[in-house]
C-alpha cells in the first residue's frame, strides 16, 4: 500500500473514531423515548423538553409520564434531553434549542428582568424538594446557615435554583452572600465526591443523592426542603419549584400541543398520588437506582410529599419564590415584575377537566 493511500485510510479512521467520542461525550443530550412497553410513540407532535438531571427525583414525573405511556396517549411525540443543571437546561429553552424545560419555576422570574417571557405550564411541585448537606468533617462548626460565613458551598451550577436558595438561606439568617462561596458541582457522584474530598463543606443537593450521603453516612441534613412542613420552614411558605416552563409565544402559538402535554404530566401526577413509591420506582429505568432498588424507593418516598396531584400552581407560591428572590438577587429587588405572566392555569384546568370528565379506568 502506498503512504498516499494508507495516510488517506488513516484520516478516516481517526474521523470516525472522533465521530465515535463526540457521540459518547453527548450521552446526557441522548433522547429518552422508551415506554413501559418498549417503543418510542413516534406520533402526534414531536415536542423536545430539557430536563435539569433527568434522574433526579424532583423531575421524575417527566421520565414517569414517557415510561407510563401518556404522553403517547396524548397525542405528542417527547424528545427528553437531559442537562445537569437547570440554568443550563434554561439556556437551551432560550436558545431556541428545545420547546420545554422541566425544571424549577423561579427561572422565569429571574428571565422576565432580562426582558424573556417564560411562563410555568405545569406546576409539578410546590416545594423545592432540596436538601442542604453538610459533611460530617464539618459539622462541628455548621450547624446552620448562621454558620455559612467563610464556608464552601455545592450547589449544582451557579445561577441554578441550588444557588438561588443558597443565597436566600445565608442572607435570611444573617450571613451576606460575599461571604461565603457557592461552588458549582454538580449533582449526583460529582457531587458526593466532592463532599467526600473536602472540596466543599456542605452542599445543596435532592435524591437519590440525599439518600446516597445519609446511607453511606458522609453527611447529615442541615435543611429539609421536601415537605410543605420544612419549605414554610425554610422559606416562609410553599415554593413552587419542578414545573414544565415554556416560551410564552410559542405556547401561545401551540396552544394544542400544550395542551397534549398537560394533559399527560396531569395525568402523570394523580397516578403518582394513588400509587406507592415501590410501585413508582419500578416503573422507572432501572439504572436511575445508583444506589440499589431499597434505597431508591426510599429516595422517591422521602420527596414524594413535595409533588402537587393536579399540576396547580399554589395561591401563594408566586410570591414567596418573589420574595425570596429578591432577597438576594439585585436583578430582582429593584424589578417590577407580573407574576401573572410567569405562569399559567389555562392548560392544567383543561387537563383536570378532561381527567374528570373520563376517569382513570382502575
Amino acid at each position: 500500500m502506498s503512504r498516499r493511500k494508507l495516510a488517506v485510510r488513516l484520516t478516516a479512521v481517526t474521523a470516525a473514531l472522533a465521530a465515535l467520542a463526540a457521540l459518547g461525550g453527548c450521552a446526557d443530550e441522548v433522547s429518552s423515548k422508551a415506554t413501559e412497553g418498549g417503543g418510542t410513540g413516534g406520533k402526534g407532535d414531536h415536542v423536545k423538553i430539557m430536563v435539569g438531571g433527568i434522574d433526579k427525583v424532583i423531575y421524575l414525573p417527566a421520565m414517569l409520564a414517557q415510561r407510563l405511556g401518556y404522553f403517547q396517549d396524548a397525542g405528542v411525540d417527547v424528545e427528553l434531553l437531559s442537562e445537569p443543571a437547570g440554568i443550563d437546561a434554561t439556556t437551551s429553552l432560550v436558545a431556541g434549542n428545545v420547546q420545554g424545560v422541566v425544571g424549577f419555576y423561579d427561572h422565569t422570574l429571574d428571565l422576565q428582568t432580562k426582558g424573556k417571557s417564560v411562563e410555568s405550564v405545569v406546576q409539578l411541585a410546590r416545594t423545592p424538594g432540596e436538601v442542604e448537606i453538610v459533611s460530617n468533617k464539618a459539622a462541628g462548626d455548621l450547624r446552620s446557615p448562621k454558620d455559612f460565613a467563610g464556608k464552601k458551598l455545592g450547589v449544582t451550577g451557579l445561577g441554578s435554583s441550588t444557588d438561588f436558595l443558597t443565597k436566600y438561606l445565608g442572607v435570611h439568617d444573617g450571613v451576606s452572600v460575599d461571604r461565603f462561596t457557592n461552588v458549582a458541582v454538580g449533582a449526583g457522584q460529582t457531587f458526593i465526591s466532592a463532599l467526600q474530598q473536602g472540596s466543599i463543606d456542605g452542599g445543596m443537593t435532592t435524591d437519590p443523592t440525599v439518600a446516597q450521603i445519609l446511607d453511606k453516612k458522609i453527611g447529615k441534613v442541615l435543611v429539609d426542603m421536601r415537605t410543605p412542613e420544612g419549605s414554610r420552614q425554610a422559606l416562609g411558605g410553599l415554593y413552587p419549584s419542578s414545573s414544565l416552563y415554556m416560551n410564552t409565544d410559542w405556547a401561545d402559538q401551540h396552544k394544542d400541543t400544550v395542551q397534549k402535554l398537560a394533559d399527560a404530566f396531569v395525568r402523570t401526577l394523580a397516578w403518582m398520588s394513588t400509587h406507592s413509591a415501590k410501585e413508582i420506582a419500578a416503573k422507572m429505568p432501572s439504572d436511575y437506582a445508583q444506589g440499589g432498588e431499597g434505597l431508591y424507593v426510599k429516595a422517591i418516598e422521602s420527596t414524594l410529599p413535595m409533588f402537587t396531584k393536579d399540576g396547580t400552581m399554589p395561591a401563594d407560591g408566586p410570591r414567596t419564590v418573589q420574595r425570596v428572590l429578591k432577597s438576594f438577587n439585585p436583578n430582582l429587588k429593584n424589578a417590577t415584575i407580573d407574576l401573572e405572566k410567569t405562569y399559567t392555569s389555562e392548560f392544567t384546568d383543561k387537563a383536570k377537566a378532561k381527567a374528570k370528565a373520563e376517569p382513570e379506568a382502575k
